[in-house]
């Protein structure tokens, strides 16, 4: 009998669950604002379209990554974190998830997206930060583009590179050890291009953010970035090299918080983000790989592109690298 009473407790906490995480529209627009933490940039037309089309505002904080884990846990522990929905790159999600951040919401919106991008009750990936070789159109002879990573060795592009810290920026180290994991067939041809890139003296910056002005200025040929930048940069003269091999990027991914102060406003957001519309947005006017079937960005050649995710590494995988990275690359 207990065992009994136990079993219908369970199951009547979980309806209560699942109850709790549906949509309610009307209490949604009641609420009457939806709070979203974000690393992502340029995500303004989709605010506005959120407002226009549900009736409720749609609050934007952009959070660099590198901040993103310390801003939202310090709120979290506090009991005063604002956010009612949360992006960030999948690893920091999941540390957010591990921590109580995050709560179980299954998005309808997500319903046409491949099996793969729903990480787990929590976490929805809805695009790839995608990286590639970006190069100054007008500067550049066709037949000097790179076909293949490999040709970043060349010797032709010594002094002509710019790329983020290989000593301590996270996707880059992460990009790096992808290639080596999935693209190059040995460790050894892998470290070969890394001694060659090495020793073309790329350019070094913060982040992917400052990639692309040396490019367009033509201080700089070809840069280790994102391809999104030939839509946000326009009219610079950028194009990516259609390299042989797949493109590799950190996925993007998006959760409703376990404390949202406004927990419809929150859902509808997510249902909204994950829409072919708001998709159409990101990948059309931001220039963002996104997971939506059939949405792919304005550039040219990018529909045909194999576009792969790349592995989470941990901290003591990124600190292990970046060492590496530094002596390899030279990095004072």
């Amino acid at each position: 009998m207990k065992r009994l009473v136990v079993v219908i407790a369970i199951l009547l906490c979980s309806a209560l669950s699942a109850q709790a995480a549906e949509l309610d529209p009307a209490k949604a627009k009641a609420e009457g604002t939806a709070t979203f933490y974000a690393n992502i940039t340029a995500v303004e037309p989709i605010m506005e379209g959120f407002e226009a089309d549900t009736g409720v505002k749609g609050a934007y904080t952009r959070i660099s990554t590198s901040k993103f884990l310390a801003t939202v846990l310090t709120e979290f522990e506090a009991g005063k974190l604002m956010a009612d929905v949360v992006q960030a790159p999948l690893p920091v999600l999941e540390i957010l998830k591990s921590k109580g951040v995050l709560a179980p919401y299954s998005s309808p919106a997500a319903a046409g997206y491949a099996d793969w991008t729903r990480k787990d009750d929590a976490i929805q990936l809805f695009g790839i930060e995608y990286v590639g070789l970006i190069y100054n159109k007008e500067l550049v002879k066709a037949a000097d583009v790179p076909k293949r990573y490999e040709d970043l060795a060349d010797p032709k592009w010594k002094d002509k590179i710019v790329m983020a810290n290989p000593a301590n920026h996270a996707t880059t180290i992460s990009w790096l050890v992808g290639l080596k994991e999935t693209v190059f067939a040995s460790e050894e041809e892998w470290m070969s291009f890394l001694k060659g890139l090495a020793a073309n003296k790329p350019m070094f910056v913060a982040s992917f953010g400052p990639t692309p002005a040396p490019v367009e200025s033509g201080e700089k040929l070809i840069a280790i970035s994102m391809p999104k930048y030939i839509i946000t940069k326009a009219p610079a003269p950028l194009d990516w090299a259609r390299v042989e091999q797949p493109l590799l990027g950190t996925p993007r991914a998006i959760a409703v918080t376990s404390k949202a102060p406004h927990p419809n406003a929150a859902r509808l957001f997510v249902d909204y983000w994950l829409s072919e519309k708001a998709m159409g947005v990101l990948a059309k006017d931001v220039g963002e790989y996104v997971l939506a079937p059939g949405v792919y960005p304005p550039i040219d050649g990018m529909d045909k592109a194999t576009v792969m995710p790349i592995r989470d590494l941990s901290d003591e995988e990124i600190r292990k690298w970046g060492d590496q990275f530094k002596t390899i690359f030279d990095v004072q």
